[in-house]
Order: C-alpha cells, then structure tokens, then sequence
C-alpha cells in the first residue's frame, strides 16, 4: 500500500479541511524541495539528514511506502553504506505516491 488513506483521514479530521489543505500544499512544497537536493551529485553528503526528513514527512501524510524506503535509506547511510542507498527507488516510489495521493486527494477533502 503506497497511501494509508486512513491516515490522510484523520490528520484531516484533526486539523479540520482548511487547514488539511495548506498542510498538503506544504507537504508537497517542502517534499518537491528536499527531493530535488537528492538529484544533485553531492546527495551522498547529507543523505542520512535528507532521508530523515522525507520519512517523516512521508509518515505525516500517509506516504507509507515511500517512508518505508527513507527508513532504509536513512539507516543505509548511517551505517556508512550510503552509496548502496538506492535513490531512483527513492524517487520513483515519490512520484508514484504523490501521483496516487493527489488522485485520491478529492476523497478525502469531499468527506
């Protein structure tokens, strides 16, 4: 499952719908951010840090699968194995997410 849509329900629930909305558009903002640094050829050098945030982040809104793969990467790079973190996996798994996240987004508000 790449979305705990029960999640997104109840951050919703707990924040209220205008607030959900800009913490979205947050999320989003910051996440594009910190996933474009990982692109960059010196990722290797803050991957644990950057990783770090993904996942949390990631946990905040539901991105399961894509936390999963922070979570791996993060303790990868910690460990000193941060080359055999794999970074396309990484993205790829974000852009699947958030691809099904915004699709499934009109659910979640419309409740």
């Amino acid at each position: 499952m790449m979305i705990d849509w029960g999640r997104v329900q109840d951050l919703r629930d707990e924040i209220g719908a205008d607030a959900f909305a800009e913490v979205v558009e947050l999320f989003l903002d910051e996440v594009d951010t910190e996933i474009g640094k990982l692109r960059l050829p010196n990722a290797g050098q803050n991957l644990e840090a950057l990783l770090h945030f993904l996942k949390g982040s990631a946990l905040n809104l539901g991105f399961t699968a894509f936390a999963d793969l922070c979570h791996s990467g993060e303790r990868a790079a910690a460990m000193g194995a941060g080359a055999s973190v794999d970074l396309t996996a990484v993205l790829d798994c974000y852009a699947h997410s958030k691809s099904e996240f915004v699709a499934g987004l009109d659910r979640v508000i419309a409740a």
